[in-house]
This record gives structure tokens, sequence and C-alpha cells, in this order.
């Protein structure tokens, strides 16, 4: 249930417990924490994880009789355990309380989006009707990025005594939430030692292998009234406990407050010293909330998406998991945008092209933060070059999937839950990520307009890119055309031709159109570069004019299929059978990984019309229809309104939609071009996690790129918003379930400019400062300037 800004969970549902875990997730950039019940230790039900920004560590491990090697995004020690237990007066001790024993009666979770806090009850009664309520108050500092606290409140009912109190720091934690990764290592924490300081401080140390990364936690235990401790300590765990007076009206109270400091962090020091002495020092809880609570609030008046009703509601949680995952914190780090957020283990933290659906949304609101991921990807280019060097080629070829090197970390083999089976994993052929990357650097600099990051790190990026795809281009005399050959596209699906024995597909259309772009953006911005910067450049680069002719001849003459009037996903993807759709549907129901339910049929979807998510079609996500067909023009095709509205309508029919990115771009692709079913898919991204539309996925971590996306599918698609050098051009199109909605943003140095949408009608307003106005292009190309401490009204 949603409130306001409060999500409520009202009752113990031990088969939802993850989704709600994932969900009511606290974190603030740098870790995050799940929301799991303070009583509870890893189990079928419940998972506790705390995660760090960057923290990974890589292990060998056995499967199917191969070794194969996986960096993961680690789980740290539980800060959160606290166990207890009733004695009432002249009684032995019950056994420890937990949400599962039979005597809960009241459980109810509530997530405070405003502020960034949760909120645990729970009653427990006894056969002799005697009551304890418990009340759990959480917070990871969104001001103070390395605290974290929880305050755990008791309330006796009918009887007078004691709650046992155990507060616990748990180093004997794995990596264990994702089953289907249950055949690899899991052991990620290492030489573990643990101790206590006074002032009630615990403290454990530890560390990963590879990369080599000490971790200490410290952990002050508070109790209201104040109780001395029993400590205890062994190598992975320490327990403070306590014996806490209580009665019909006398409450007792424990509060954690968390340190997390590494060796990774900066200024360097001692972890477990510096963690002591954080922790030692902490304010009370009252003040680490309110100071918590004032961060937050400063946050959303930067990041402010206002929508009324239900998808509004929705798009605010959305916008509190993307500002926990990647807050102002994160610009100190050296970390990218993992696919699952801090949120869980699924796709073990990894890194992919998740960043091309977040960085829009940070680009308009965040701009230091969007820098800082990109400049995640260039300390990581000489990895790029050194993996497209192996692979025979030039330039650099970014990884699918990336961790903390920039190596590539795509598994080799993954498991299909179905048959049981381990197969060929052949994604990493997905070379279409490193268009992702220069497109991201290319739009963040026209939204800011930082020149400076452009034709520095952002140039070394476009142009090796660029020159990776003109060398992997080989020309076809037949067609007088380059092909780009042995690829995956975004589609996932297909992995190579029915009963072949070479892997991958030919001059898939997304990968080709999107690298002929990279190749026109690259000679643009050769072309704008100064004098002495473009001469540094091609003397680095040893970028030769023959060369960068090639780069104009590839970007021309790149072939993209066609076959019944529309664009092919890939050469020869219209020659392949058609799937019995409705067959599957009556037979499975829920089809959307579509590729497990083949394989285990000892079938194969490559050899079918059939796509996991958006692949062409993603074409219309990145490119409004202008610009697609300016860009089909160039390379010499004709892509009419016609040809595209055809193009859509064919692979809606052949998409099962096994991936929560597919009905984002299905919706935002059919809004553009006022789809009758816009709607629909809209509405199913917003609920890909608040309803775990995957079907148990989201407990593994929410989908980070489709909750930004959804946000991202309001401020810039509804708007028609792009944000360019010559100002803010808007061309809005109408969606009848978001009819009004405001926003702020910050474009080339103006901060809180706001936008407001209703019918018809369209408002910028530009705060008082020292920037010049503000030029709004219109439709039909017409242009208003909007002076600082002026609001202008636009009719549309």
């Amino acid at each position: 249930m949603t409130h306001g800004w409060t999500w409520e969970y009202n009752r113990y549902e031990p088969e939802r417990e993850r989704l709600v875990e994932a969900l009511c997730v606290l974190g603030n950039g740098r870790f995050a924490t799940r929301g799991s019940a303070p009583e509870t230790t890893a189990d079928t039900t419940h998972y506790p994880g705390t995660y760090l920004a960057g923290c990974y560590d890589r292990r060998t491990s056995v499967v199917a009789g191969e070794r194969v090697e996986n960096e993961d995004l680690v789980n740290l020690p539980n800060w959160t355990l606290l166990r207890y237990r009733c004695l009432p007066d002249d009684e032995a001790p019950g056994d420890w309380l937990t949400p599962g024993s039979g005597q809960l009666r009241h459980y109810d979770v509530r997530l405070d989006v405003r502020g960034g806090v949760l909120t645990r009850n729970l009653f427990y009664r006894d056969a002799r009707g005697r009551g304890l309520r418990v009340s759990h108050t959480r917070i990871v500092h969104m001001g103070d990025a390395h605290r974290a606290a929880q305050r755990t409140v008791f309330h006796a009912y009918g009887w007078s005594g004691a709650v046992e109190v155990e507060s616990v720091l748990d180093g004997a934690v794995t990596n264990a939430g994702v089953e289907r990764y249950r055949h690899l290592e899991r052991r990620h924490l290492t030489e573990h030692r643990s101790g206590f300081e006074p002032g009630g401080v615990a403290w454990l140390t530890c560390r990963t292998a590879d990369p080599d990364i000490r971790i200490a936690l410290a952990v002050r235990t508070v109790t209201r009234p104040d109780r001395p401790a029993r400590e205890t300590a062994t190598a992975t765990a320490t327990a403070q406990t306590y014996l806490l007076p209580v009665g019909p009206r006398r409450s007792a109270s424990v509060v954690k407050t968390l340190a997390l400091h590494t060796s990774a962090g900066r200024p360097v020091g001692d972890p477990r010293t510096t963690a002591c002495g954080d922790a030692a020092g902490a304010p009370a809880f009252p003040r680490l909330l309110s100071a918590h609570k004032a961060s937050w609030q400063r946050l959303w008046e930067q990041g402010e998406l206002y929508v009324p009703g239900e998808p509004g509601r929705i798009l605010r949680l959305h916008l509190f998991h993307l500002l926990q995952t990647l807050s102002p914190h994160t610009a100190e780090l050296d970390v990218g945008v993992p696919a699952r957020g801090l949120h869980g283990e699924a796709y073990r933290g990894h890194i992919f092209w998740d960043e091309l659906f977040v960085l829009p949304y940070l680009d308009l609101h965040f701009p230091e933060v969007s820098r800082s991921l990109l400049l995640y990807r260039h300390r990581r280019l000489p990895a790029a070059r050194a993996a497209a060097r192996r692979a025979g080629g030039v330039g650099a070829m970014y990884p699918w999937q990336s961790a903390s090197s920039g190596r590539e970390e795509t598994q080799e083999l993954h498991l299909n839950p179905r048959s049981g089976r381990w197969l060929p994993d052949r994604s990493r052929l997905q070379r279409h990520v490193g268009s992702a990357v220069a497109y991201n650097v290319w739009r963040y600099a026209q939204a800011t307009g930082d020149r400076g990051f452009l034709h520095g790190a952002g140039a070394e990026m476009l142009l090796e890119i660029a020159r990776y795809w003109s060398g992997s281009a080989t020309f076809d005399p037949a067609l007088r055309r380059f092909r780009i050959r042995g690829v995956v596209g975004p589609d996932e699906y297909h992995d190579a031709y029915p009963d072949a024995t070479a892997v991958g597909i030919d001059d898939n259309a997304y990968t080709n159109a999107t690298a002929a772009w990279v190749l026109a953006r690259g000679l643009d911005l050769l072309g704008e570069l100064p004098d002495a910067r473009r001469a540094e450049l091609r003397e680095t680069l040893m970028l030769d004019d023959e060369e960068v002719s090639r780069w104009d001849d590839v970007s021309r003459r790149l072939y993209v299929p066609f076959h019944q009037g529309v664009v092919s996903q890939f050469e020869g993807y219209g020659d392949l059978a058609e799937l019995d759709w409705e067959a599957y549907l009556a037979r499975y129901g829920d089809i959307r990984r579509l590729d497990r339910i083949l394989e285990a049929e000892g079938d194969t979807v490559n050899r079918y019309q059939a796509s996991k998510q958006a692949d062409t079609l993603m074409l219309g996500y990145l490119f409004r229809p202008g610009e697609l067909s300016g860009l089909f023009a160039r390379l010499g095709y004709r892509l009419d309104d016609e040809a595209w509205r055809a193009t859509v309508s064919y692979y809606l029919r052949r998409t099962s939609h096994g991936s929560t990115l597919s009905s984002l771009v299905h919706g935002w692709v059919l809004a553009r071009q006022k789809g009758a079913d816009a709607w629909r898919y809209c509405e199913e991204a917003l609920l890909g996690d608040v309803a775990d539309v995957q079907g148990g996925t989201t407990g593994e971590g929410i989908h980070l790129g489709a909750m930004a996306g959804t946000v991202d599918l309001v401020e810039r698609g509804i708007t028609g918003l792009e944000a360019r050098p010559e100002g803010l051009r808007v061309e809005p199109v109408a969606l009848a379930e978001i009819p009004r909605f405001a926003f702020t943003l910050c474009f080339h140095g103006h901060r809180g400019v706001r936008v407001r949408m209703l019918p018809g009608r369209l408002a910028v307003h530009v705060p008082v400062s020292p920037q010049g106005p503000l030029t709004v292009v219109l439709p039909d190309d017409r242009r208003f300037s909007v002076g600082p401490g002026e609001e202008r009204w636009f009719r549309l």
C-alpha cells in the first residue's frame, strides 16, 4: 500500500519478504543496507545484506567441470542483527523472537521516502496474553556517507520483567542472495578480527582478496536505561548482551550506530582506528535522524519530480532508489552504474549499459554525478584498448559487464533453471555497449555545456570507440557496403544462426546504426576541438588523415538490412521461423524468458523471430524521429514515418519482454508516435519492480535502469525535452494518463529551472542568477528567451 511519501507493507508474508527487503533498502550512494528485519539472518525467507559501492572480490569456482572466474559485489558483515527475548519475573527465558515465530500478532513495515527512514513494528503475544511491542527505526545517513543507525524500542503489555537483548556484529556472511549462483564460490571475506573499545563500541575487520580491500565496521550500542553489557567475541562476530527492565509503563531502547571505513577510502588511514573513532564520536540518534532528513530534503529539492496520483507515487519511489544508489557522494568515488543498484547480488553487482537509461536524469539534476560515472569509464579506457587489441582490433572495446578493473566480467557459462543445464554465455558479444558510452559522453556535454570534459576525457573515449567501430567494419564488394559481423544485439536471445558453428549474428541494425552515429560524432568532435587539442589527440592516438577519411566512409556506408519493408533486427532475421506465440502462452502463461523455455524443450530461440526485449526499437528510444531518419539518410536509406511505424508494429508482435527495460522502451517509442498501447507498456514499466512483474527477480535487486528510465520518460519523453547547445528544445507528446507534472533541472549553468506541463501548455521558470537568459525552442523552431527571475507560459 502507498500513502503519499510512505510505502507500507502491513502483514508478514514470508514468500514476499525478500521483495520487501529490496524495495526498502536504505543507502547514501556509498553503501546501502537491505530492508531486512533486524531479528533475522540469511535463510530461505530473509536475506540481510550491506553493499559498498565498488567493493568487489574475484573468486574461482568449478562449474560443470570448468574453472570459471567471477568478480562479485561483496556482501559485507551484517551490522543490523539484534536478537531479543522476554524474561518475565521469576520465569526462565523463552526463545529468541523473530517474525516467523508463532507469537507474532502484528507486523508492518513503513518506508518514508521523503526522509529516507525505514520503520518496522512488530507485536508479539504469548499464550497467557502477555504482549511485547517492538519498533525499529533505521537510517543510512545521507549527510555522513560513513554512518548508519538503528533504534529499537520495546514496550511490555500485561507483564513486568526484562528483555534480554543481544546486539550482534556478524561477519560470518556469504554471497548467497541468488539461488542460481549457488554453485559459485560464495565466501569473499577473509582474515576476520573482532573486539571491543570503551563506550560500547564493537568492531570487526576483514578483507577481500582480489582486489585487496581492508574493511572495518564499528558499532556503538547504547541502551536506555543504561545497562552494562556482557561482551563476547569470536573471529567472525561480536555480541553485546543486555538485560533491560520493562513493564506496562516502562519502555526500553537500544541504538546501534555504525561507522564503515575501508582502505580504499580517502584520506588514507587505518580503517579500524577510523571506524572506531567515528562510531564513538557519533551524535545521539535524534541528531543523526534530523541531519539525515535535512540532507534528503536538499536532495529532493534538486531532484524534484512532481506527478499527481499513483504514477507519481511510484515514480517517487523509483527516484528514491536511484538517489540512494547514485547520490552526490558518488561523485567522490570510482564507481559505475550497477544494473541492480546496491540492493542485492543479481548480476553480481556488475555494470552493463544501464547508464544509458540513468544518465539522462542525472545530466539534468546532478551533473557532477554524471561526470563522475563517465570518468569511471575513462579510467578503464586502457583496459578497453587492451581488450580491442586482444580481439584483433583497434581503438577501445568496452566490456559488456564491468566491475572493478574494466576487464570483461561476463560469465562464460550460465544456468538455465528450467533445464538445470549450464550453457555457453555469449552475451559478451554485445559490442554495442561502446556506443552507449560514446552516446552518454556526447549527451552529457550537450546537457551541461561541459566542453572541458568533452574535449578532454570525453574526446579520448569517443574517438577511441569510433576507431574501434571503423576497424571492426569489413567491406563487402557485393553489397558495396561495410558490415559488422559476429555480434549480439540488445535482444540477447540470438547469439548465433540456426545450426551454425560460428557464434554471433551479422549486421545487427542497432549495432550498425549506433556505430555510424558514433563515427559521425567523432568527426564532428574533431572539427570542433581547439587546434592545439586536436593536434595533441591526433599525435597521441596516431590518428592520420587516411583513418579519418575511412571514418567518414564507414559512417555513410554501413549496411542496415531490411525485409518486408521494415528494418531487420539483423541480416537473415526475416528468414527465421515464426513462433506460435498463442500456443506457448497457452502452455506456459509467462513466456518472458522464452529462451529458457525453448532450451528446456531441446529447441533454441535462435531459430525464431522472437526477441527478448527492444532491439531495433532501441533506435527509437535514443533518437527522435527526425534524428533517426537523418541517421538513416546519411547511410543512404529512406526511413520515413510509415516505414518506422511498420517496424515498430512488426517487433511489438515478436517480443517476449524478458527484461524490465523492454516495456520502458516500447512505452517510450509508442508515446512518441502516439500509439494506442503506449500507456500499457508505460504502466508495466512503472510496476516492474513494485509488483515484481518478472516473477521473483526484484528480491535479488531492483532494476535501476528501468526505474530511472520511467522518470526520464516523464521528464524528457512526454515533454520531448532535449538539452542542446542552442537551448532547451521541447516537443511534447500527450499521454492522457499523465497530463500534468512539474520538475526542476540544471542546464548550462542554470540551476533550479522549473518546468511545468499542463494539457496544451508549458511553463518555464528561471531562478534569479548571474546567468544570462535561457533559450526555449518550441516545435517549428520557434525560439523564446526566459530571463533570470522570469516565468513564461507557452501554448503547445
